[in-house]
């Protein structure tokens, strides 16, 4: 048994290892493939100048990564704070939290951008499925699929109430709706859509499946397996 676990501790740092790397590969591969954009976004941006910054996608793309170290000091300080206070997998809960709320502002912030007849062009509604679907184009379903990503794939490890993929198809679903129905209130020259709730709820449905692996079990679990009660 011992030699079982000093084995399974080099693996599971040598997973984390990897899936960091992963992760910082994959970053650097967007910034190089979009540095041109957002080198012309970034004077505006530092200086603080809202047109040009944040009501552009590369400003938004820009800021999103320049606050990257600010959520991983969050993450480390809710982590700590957890581990202090005794708490079972601090680390997990804390990178669950910042990363379904850093992952997902930035790209709703995007979708209620408005349009160049914001407030004048009258409200438009697309009320039949699959109609849209056609005019999004490649671009636009896997932008649509990764609004709600980040909050599928960390909110069932967060909140075990969500371990579930058709409730996490709910959740997005409903989270798109009130993103649609913005849209429409605002007048913000964009179409609300079913579609886009359709996609949207795919993505988060799509992302929770991809995580299924972390979600892990209650604790109430091997209690009730073992038929043993909670002592008094």
């Amino acid at each position: 048994m011992n030699q079982s676990v000093s084995l399974s501790a080099p693996t599971r740092r040598t997973r984390r290892i990897v899936l960091v790397s992963l992760v910082i590969l994959g970053l650097a591969g967007v910034v190089f493939g979009v540095r041109r954009p957002l080198m012309m976004s970034a004077p505006r941006c530092l200086a603080g100048r809202w047109h040009g910054c944040f009501d552009t996608f590369n400003g938004v793309l820009l800021m999103t990564l320049v606050g990257l170290p600010l959520a991983a000091l969050a993450v480390w300080a809710l982590a700590r704070r957890r581990r202090a206070a005794g708490v079972t997998s601090a680390w997990r809960m804390s990178l669950a939290e910042v990363g379904m709320v850093y992952g997902t502002v930035p790209l709703v912030w995007l979708t209620m951008m408005p349009g160049s007849g914001a407030g004048v062009v009258p409200a438009r509604v697309s009320l039949v499925p699959l109609r849209d679907l056609l005019t999004m184009g490649p671009i636009g379903i896997g932008g649509n699929l990764l609004i709600f990503a980040a909050l599928g794939f960390f909110a069932p490890i967060r909140f075990p109430a969500l371990r579930s993929v058709p409730r996490i198809l709910v959740l997005g679903a409903g989270f798109s709706v009130m993103v649609e129905t913005a849209q429409y209130v605002l007048r913000l020259d964009r179409v609300s859509s079913v579609d886009d709730v359709l996609v949207n709820a795919a993505g988060a449905a799509l992302a929770a499946l991809a995580s299924r692996r972390w979600w892990g079990t209650t604790a109430s679990a091997p209690l009730e397996a073992s038929g043993v009660g909670p002592a008094a």
